[in-house]
């Protein structure tokens, strides 16, 4: 009896130990009903570039529809590419650096950094 109650409290522990995720992307997320008839992909891309700043991401417009971001937090770093239009956007994830990715499965702070990134350029979205 004593060595199952020990291996369900190690088998506890070791899950409890586990620091990855599965990787998502977001993809495609609807902004339609955030955005105003007047506002222009410019005004998107003002937002997305204002949202990443404000959480420390660095951003560079690499073309008109596409932004990289970059955040360096510690010694991790996490890359994505940001594709927008007027009607969605889409986080996906392009690189990083010490968050154990493994080609499915990434540090478990890896999602909650990117669900941040999405409420907040939907906040500057809404806010224009």
């Amino acid at each position: 009896m004593r060595i199952i109650v020990l291996s369900i409290l190690l088998a506890i522990f070791l899950s409890a130990c586990n620091t990855s995720r599965p990787l998502t992307n977001l993809n495609n997320h609807n902004i339609e009903y955030l955005v105003d008839e007047d506002e222009t992909l410019n005004d998107i891309r003002l937002s997305i570039l204002r949202a990443g700043q404000v959480l420390g991401w660095e951003t560079d417009t690499v073309k008109p529809g596409l932004i990289r971001a970059t955040l360096h937090l510690r010694a991790h770093t996490a890359v994505v590419d940001i594709p927008y239009s007027l009607t969605d956007y889409s986080i996906i994830y392009v690189d990083s650096n010490n968050l154990d990715y493994d080609g499915q499965n990434i540090h478990r702070s890896y999602p909650r950094w990117v669900n941040n990134l999405k409420a907040k350029i939907d906040e500057y979205i809404a806010s224009r």
